[in-house]
């Protein structure tokens, strides 16, 4: 049933070269497993290269090492690339020999120098955490990226990036200071300006770093008139081998403007010293709409008289897409609905500064500007005054590259000529062209960018799967090139050349020998990225052509459109990166964060599968009939058993590595709430788990874990001698050595049929609710059970009870039944069908009364509004309401004062993601009750249903709680928490527990 793993060995170099590499000292790690060479196959790009392995050195020494080993001349032929954080969208750090990944280890912050305002880092530092740490002191790293959460400085660096403020803040290149590479064969360079006498110096060094040097420097000398007319004068100039700005305007000699861009071509970057600029303090956008794109494009070049800090343009598809979204409900003020006159484009314009006055002076002029000015037809026009404000809107636009992968259908927008940059007086004349040429082929795109610079990034949609629209790929990157040469600009203004580098030579002309010069004296035998930018004198390798590398809708095509379509949820990840969020206090994949390991998050799972279900394909298995036709389980154990045995024994299977990434999910659903494409792990990881033990015997805790539900009623007649038998050190060590399981929680013994009683509660049944008149029903409610808070947390079932009893409503239980979401996580799909069936019946009868059905746990309750929906006939089933979707519309607005004490939300993280207005209403719930409820920010908890009482994750579960939770217990505030897990684990790591907010509403009640 499960294809076995590819048994062409590599190239026979590459084992050898890794061999060594451990003989030399080597402290990383190395990894030629197929699962880390699948995930490390794909960027953000259309392309997909298979590396024959990934090393992950931990330090300078180790990347030392593998430099001096590459210049061995029995390892001559050995190819190796870096790697940061993976989101280039033109295949730059892709390769078919060895990934060099810096980002595990190398991601340190070495220094802050607030006087002098620079900082030394580590190549794998994330921008975003590089400015995190940089906040308290006032100052930022300024080139501002869409990836500025994943992006790290080494791939800043070595695609010379920028985006949003680029004609104020520049390029990285500008921000450079010093970079510390390390070169092929082992030396060390550090390169600075230089003044004539210290280039003196350095041309006289011996080895490698002189022979750069010397190189650099006669280009320069000889071929200044030739770079002057080549180079074209934009913001975005050029990235990579910049010979222009080899003299920086003090007149000193830089080497960095060479290396900057270089796509590790020429050596690996491995530490920078960057300067930083103060915060300004005070910034406003003015969020401008209009009724075509072409008019904010054509609006640009006024708007730009007015001096902003940046102008944003986001077209008609990608503000669609963001409707869409979970972040819409934080910007949708912005940008007012008007069906009669709908927007159809935006211009962002950010003006800022240290002073409000004058910022707001700056405004005043510009809205008068936009009033006055009638030569663009303008919609209308919003403020976001503020940081917090202006951080929201730009969010939005950040998500634009994910977003525009999420459209319906096959067709979607394809980064490959999204970069380009023309003068920006030109860009609208351009842009008709552009748009001409895609409308010539009958394509649809999306378009976002710079206006300022004259970059605009767009994207024509293609089924990369259909070999007649992927051959599109080379013709209209041909003509764009081209085009963009016409009009002055560039094809590559901001993502690097990559895969795109068989254009250069044309744009060059003659002056490409000189960079191939530059290129053999860093890298004379092409080992170094081979392929991108340009070649050695003397290779016999060639640039690489688009049309010439494996694209991943060459391998896409090869899975049956029926199981593509059935796992479209794992299979359209375009590979944005969203899910690598540095942000620890983020809830998008906890284990990326608490591993560094990439097939450990969303884009990393994604890509298993898809490999995984295209192996399957090739070995002829059809997973869907595979699916339908599972042995039943007595009838199949002898199989499973035998399977079993031959992989105790090291019997290959591809599975098992995908096994492991998938088991390793919380099953948290952040990345089907936060993912732009809607990457939804848990889905599929379910329908993988299912598959997989149909070959492969379940291990014991599994059945546990599934049959919790339907048990645990049975265990709660005798809690007592549960607790007794669960907490004695001889079963719990049973259970830890075992079956895998430990910290087992106990029954609470609280005697629920007192508050029942006293609240008049009745169970629900249809009878019983027909019997209502109207009056009655609309002060009626029905509260949906779930196992945890029913059995392990019953005071708080008993208080949400008389909360709602409180508020002057009757009370009705619905009969206890299994929900399900264990059975589902655990793959146990027939047996999750079967419960949900089973309960959906019984609450779709109840709901069609017409009382509302109200449940506790958030995690449990959401799998009404999700899972089920996915059930076979159950797409209508009733959504169950979370507690504070039912109070918000329950509680009567108060006019009284506010109450000084605060409290701090810590909300859930399938909650928070999958309903992203749940926390706010929360805090609106507070506020009716004068009181005060502030959203802390927070990662996952580490628990996630039943993740933390596995013996196998206890050590990542830790990990995950001490990332965040643990560093905001002790906040001023009360801390509250919605997830029954959530106050589990702090319970369990921290020893405090946590109250539910509504224990809190309901002791604000019984007081008034």
């Amino acid at each position: 049933m499960i294809a076995q793993l590819p048994t062409a060995a590599p190239a026979a170099q590459y084992p050898d070269f890794l061999d060594a590499l451990r003989a030399s000292g080597f402290r990383g790690q190395l990894s030629a497993d197929y699962a880390t060479r699948t995930v490390l196959a794909t960027d953000n790009s259309i392309y997909q290269r298979l590396p024959q392995a990934a090393v992950f050195p931990q330090d300078t020494d180790d990347v030392a090492r593998i430099a001096a080993l590459m210049a061995e001349p029995r390892f001559g032929q050995i190819k190796l690339t870096p790697r940061g954080g993976g989101t280039g969208t033109n295949g730059q750090s892709l390769t078919d020999g060895i990934v060099v990944d810096l980002s595990r280890h190398m991601n340190h912050i070495l220094e802050i120098n607030v006087q002098e305002r620079w900082v030394r880092v580590q190549a794998g530092v994330v921008k975003d955490q590089l400015n995190a740490a940089l906040k308290p002191h006032g100052l930022f790293f300024a080139p501002e990226l869409s990836t500025s959460n994943r992006a790290t400085v080494g791939g800043m660096i070595n695609t010379d990036a920028s985006g949003q403020g680029s004609c104020t803040y520049g390029k990285t290149r500008d921000h450079v200071l010093a970079l510390h590479t390390v070169l092929l064969g082992g030396e060390r360079l550090h390169t600075q300006a230089l003044s004539d006498e210290q280039l003196e110096s350095a041309c006289a060094q011996p080895g490698r770093i002189g022979e750069v040097y010397r190189t650099a420097r006669q280009i320069q000398e000889t071929q200044a008139d030739l770079i002057e007319s080549v180079f074209p004068k934009l913001n975005r100039c050029l990235t990579g081998y910049d010979l222009a700005h080899l003299r920086d305007e003090q007149g000193r000699f830089n080497l960095n403007s060479v290396l900057c861009g270089a796509e590790g071509s020429l050596g690996y970057m491995v530490e920078a010293k960057l300067n930083v600029l103060p915060i300004p303090k005070y910034s406003v956008l003015v969020n401008v709409r209009y009724s075509s794109f072409m008019d904010a494009l054509r609006d640009a070049n006024a708007l730009l008289a007015h001096k902003p800090l940046s102008i944003e343009t986001v077209d008609s598809k990608v503000l669609m897409l963001a409707m869409k979204d979970i972040v819409w409900h934080s910007v949708a003020e912005y940008f007012p609905a008007d069906a009669e006159r709908p927007t159809l484009g935006i211009n962002l314009v950010e003006f800022s500064g240290d002073e409000a006055t004058e910022v707001n002076a700056r405004v005043a002029a510009f809205v008068n500007h936009l009033q006055a000015d009638t030569r663009i037809e303008r919609l209308g026009h919003t403020l976001a005054e503020g940081a917090e404000a202006v951080t929201r809107v730009y969010t939005m636009r950040k998500r634009s590259v994910g977003l525009l992968g999420n459209v319906e259908g096959e067709i979607r927008p394809q980064p490959f000529v999204e970069d380009t940059a023309v003068p920006p007086e030109r860009l609208a004349d351009y842009i008709a062209e552009f748009r001409a040429l895609l409308d010539s082929h009958g394509l649809a795109y999306g378009m976002f960018g710079h206006v300022d610079a004259g970059v605009l990034h767009v994207r024509p949609a293609l089924d990369m799967k259909d070999p007649a629209q992927a051959a599109l790929v080379k013709p209209i990157s041909d003509a764009v090139a081209e085009l963009t040469q016409r009009y002055g600009g560039l094809l590559w203004g901001e993502h690097g050349k990559g895969l795109r580098s068989e254009y250069v030579p044309a744009f060059f002309g003659e002056l490409y020998p000189a960079l191939q010069a530059l290129k053999g004296a860093f890298d004379p035998h092409n080992q170094l990225n081979p392929g991108k930018i340009c070649t050695p004198p003397d290779a016999t390798e060639g640039l690489l052509k688009v049309n010439e590398v494996t694209l991943r809708g060459d391998l896409d095509r090869q899975i049956d459109e029926r199981v593509w379509q059935s796992f479209g949820t794992a299979v359209h990840c375009n590979g944005n990166g969203a899910c690598y969020n540095f942000d620890p206090n983020d809830a998008m994949c906890p284990s990326w964060k608490a591993t560094r390991e990439r097939q450990h998050s969303p884009k990393g799972r994604a890509s298993l599968i898809r490999e995984w279900l295209r192996l399957q394909g090739a070995a002829n298995i059809d997973v869907l009939e595979a699916a339908k036709g599972k042995a039943a389980w007595i009838t199949g154990l002898p199989t499973r058993l035998r399977n079993n045995l031959a992989r105790s024994r090291g019997q290959a299977d591809f599975s098992h590595e995908v096994y492991d990434a998938m088991a390793s999910c919380l099953a948290c659903k952040s990345c089907a709430g936060q993912c732009p494409i809607k990457v939804n792990v848990p889905e599929f990881r379910s329908r993988f788990l299912e598959l997989y033990h149909g070959r492969y015997q379940r291990p014991l805790r599994d059945y546990l874990i599934g049959s919790l539900e339907f048990s645990i009623p049975y265990m709660a007649y005798a809690p007592g001698l549960y607790n007794a038998v669960m907490g004695s050190k001889w079963v719990s060590g049973l259970l830890e050595r075992h079956v895998g399981m430990l910290d087992s929680p106990l029954l609470h013994r609280y005697n629920l049929q007192s508050t029942l009683s006293r609240c008049n509660v009745a169970v629900a049944s249809v009878p019983a609710l027909r019997e209502l008149c109207d009056e009655q029903r609309q002060r009626s409610v029905v509260l949906v059970q779930d196992a945890f808070t029913r059995y392990f947390e019953t005071p708080l079932l008993a208080a949400l009870i008389q909360l709602v009893h409180q508020l002057g409503y009757r009370v009705f239980l619905a009969p206890y039944s299994a929900n399900g979401k264990p059975l589902q996580v655990q793959g146990f799909l027939g047996a999750f069908a079967k419960a949900a069936v089973r309960n959906a019946t019984q609450l779709k009868a109840l709901a069609d009364c017409g009382v509302p059905l109200v449940g506790l746990d958030p995690a449990m309750t959401l799998v009404y509004r999700q899972e089920y929906q996915k059930v076979p006939g159950l797409e209508g089933s009733p959504s169950v309401l979370l507690p504070q979707e039912w109070l918000i519309d329950t509680l009567p607005e108060t006019t009284g004062a506010m109450q000084t004490a605060s409290f701090r939300l810590m909300a859930h993280c399938t909650e928070k993601t999958n309903v992203p207005a749940s926390t706010s209403q929360w805090e609106k719930v507070f506020a009716r009750m004068g009181l005060k409820l502030v959203t802390e920010a927070t990662g996952c908890c580490g628990m996630s249903g039943t993740y933390g009482h596995e013996t196998r994750n206890q050590q990542t579960s830790r990990t995950i709680f001490e990332q965040s939770w643990a560093t905001k217990l002790d906040k001023p505030g009360e801390a509250l928490a919605t997830g029954y897990s959530c106050r589990s684990q702090v319970k369990r790591q921290a020893d405090k527990q946590l109250r539910h907010p509504l224990e809190v509403v309901l002791e604000r009640l019984l007081a008034r």
